[in-house]
């Protein structure tokens, strides 16, 4: 077994659908990620504008080695995700995608995956980020085979794309 240095992530996601799940990932403790956002300090964000939020997100993603998209069924649509990823991957950070869909949310429901959201995002030379960035989909069945594939294979996960961005 490989020994990682814990890195500092920004985890990227759909925040009305995915929150929950999301803190699933969050809580596995190899990471260290952004501090919580609570919905309501999210919402606060929100209300204080685009400039606002635009500001959230470079505070929270300075210092970090790697964005971490947690890809749920609506995550691609994101206005916000879109913007997180583009932001990374020019300041030179690490960008990886992982299907979340088949954690369980609040009542305990899954979710459909959802469409790549590297996929719509397209370099000048017209090649699509979907070509470079891994989306992630962990083995298993249900959320608890699930959540342990996510667990198993984050940190190399991460690695691989801090490396992938080293090379592009």
């Amino acid at each position: 077994m490989e020994n990682f240095v814990a890195r500092r992530v920004f985890f990227s996601f759909h925040f009305d659908n995915d929150y929950w799940r999301t803190q699933q990932v969050r809580n596995m403790g190899a990471l260290e990620g952004q501090s919580l956002c609570t919905p309501n300090a999210w919402e606060e964000v929100k209300r204080k504008g685009k400039a606002s939020i635009e500001q959230w997100i470079a505070d929270n993603m300075h210092g970090k080695s790697c964005v971490v998209v947690l890809v749920g069924s609506q995550t691609a649509s994101r206005p916000w995700v879109q913007h997180e990823i583009i932001k990374a991957w020019n300041d030179k950070r690490g960008v990886v995608g992982i299907r979340v869909n088949k954690l369980l949310d609040r009542d305990s429901q899954t979710s459909v995956a959802g469409a790549n959201p590297f996929e719509g995002i397209t370099f000048n030379s017209g090649k699509k980020l979907s070509d470079v960035v891994q989306l992630i989909t962990p083995i298993g069945n249900d959320s608890k085979a699930v959540y342990a594939s996510i667990s198993g294979g984050i940190e190399k996960w991460i690695e691989d794309a801090i490396a992938i961005r080293g090379r592009n």
